[in-house]
């Protein structure tokens, strides 16, 4: 019981960490004023002209920020997403410095925060599900023991998770260098040798942990979430460079594994015979064809770095804009089918005010959402971006309540 009690108390410290860094770094962007959150037209030409100058393969960014003018007024601090090279550049001199704080940001970035998030609602959700639909198991579980397993297992997805994109960042510094210079390796705030210890740390541990605290199906399906993100990434495979091959990838890693290894995972701890209820049944198609639409927007705001790499996405097939109403489209026919669902299933199959009306509000979302987008502008991209990982929240909510 004391070393559960010692992986329990390290986990929540962790995740206790993690949520303290999310708020400080939403904190310290929403109190920039206007003027710091648009660089002014100089700084602009100084970006692209960066960006045109790193657009050669073996370019190195951090050699190239320091001689960008600073202001020597300013704070400010790179925060995923950011495009400012003075953040950028602020943020690399204080881990040189040897911040502890901007090193933790960088390890913190390094997650890729919103997927982190991700995993840990569908964690939540899961186990929730899971014991809600078995009769008596939360009067009768074994807390003491079903909550530190559960945090383990936290741990082990949020590792999978961490190498996953992790490894990613690795193998796709020189594009990141164009499309994502705010990620930590890109920039120059994390070396090589971190970014390969946290990758191999979080490759090595996860599964370890899967192997010895949960049953063998679930080591193998942990597993093959494991490979197929690695190979998402690694040459000579890397399926990213397939817009068909990188979508399938991640629906199935975060789609179906993720959901169904949850409820999976829970049912076995409580000692309850695992079924395909209804209700898991819909959660995993649901989030399959979610995440798969997730994989090609994903691309949406890289279209530059995507084309000068030769990574063939759908959006550098198709073009910005038709993606964006395709993927809108293919929402809200998802949405379509979840509201269907609730409407033909037998009675009492549902919760008929969170399955049929919160899909129907969710999807009102999405259109509202369409309708702002500015394909032409990059920050209009990413915010379209941003609001169906809302979206992609939210269900998790509406699935502990249908």
């Amino acid at each position: 019981m004391i070393h559960q009690r010692i992986i329990y108390t390290t986990a929540l410290l962790l995740i206790c960490l993690h949520t303290s860094l999310s708020f400080s770094f939403v904190s310290s962007s929403l109190s920039r004023s206007a003027a710091s959150l648009h660089v002014s037209l100089n700084a602009k030409k100084q970006s692209t002209s960066l960006q045109q100058q790193l657009s050669r393969p073996h370019q190195r960014l951090p050699s190239s920020i320091h001689h960008l003018p600073s202001r020597s007024s300013t704070t400010l601090h790179a925060v995923e997403g950011d495009f400012d090279p003075d953040a950028i550049k602020n943020s690399v001199n204080a881990v040189q410095s040897g911040s502890i704080k901007a090193k933790l940001r960088a390890l913190y970035k390094f997650t890729r925060p919103h997927t982190i998030r991700g995993t840990i609602l569908a964690s939540i959700a899961g186990t929730t599900r899971a014991l809600i639909d078995t009769p008596g198991a939360i009067a009768n579980a074994q807390w003491g023991t079903m909550l530190p397993r559960a945090v383990v297992g936290m741990i082990a997805l949020l590792l999978g998770n961490a190498f996953i994109v992790g490894i990613n960042q690795i193998f796709d510094k020189d594009i990141d260098v164009l499309n994502k210079p705010f990620l930590p390796v890109a920039s120059g705030e994390m070396s090589g040798k971190v970014a390969w210890f946290a990758v191999l740390f979080s490759g090595i541990v996860g599964p370890m942990i899967v192997y010895n605290f949960f049953p063998i199906l679930l080591f193998k399906l942990y597993m093959l979430g494991w490979t197929l993100g690695a190979v998402y990434s690694v040459p000579p495979i890397r399926t990213k460079r397939n817009a068909f091959a990188a979508g399938l990838t991640i629906a199935t890693v975060r789609g179906f594994l993720l959901n169904f290894g949850v409820y999976y995972a829970v049912k076995d701890a409580i000692g309850a015979p695992f079924g395909w209820s209804p209700k898991v049944s819909f959660i995993a198609r649901f989030m399959t064809a979610f995440a798969t639409v997730i994989a090609v927007t994903k691309d949406l705001p890289d279209v530059e770095g995507d084309k000068a790499y030769n990574i063939s996405t759908f959006a550098t097939k198709v073009g910005v804009s038709k993606i964006a109403k395709g993927a809108t489209l293919c929402l809200l026919l998802n949405y379509i089918h979840a509201i269907g669902t609730g409407l033909l299933s037998k009675v009492g199959t549902f919760n008929p005010i969170p399955m049929i009306g919160g899909h129907a509000a969710l999807a009102v979302m999405l259109l509202t959402r369409f309708r702002e987008l500015e394909p032409e502008k990059l920050a209009s991209i990413k915010k379209y971006y941003k609001h169906i990982w809302d979206l992609f929240y939210l269900e998790y909510f509406l699935y502990t309540l249908i």
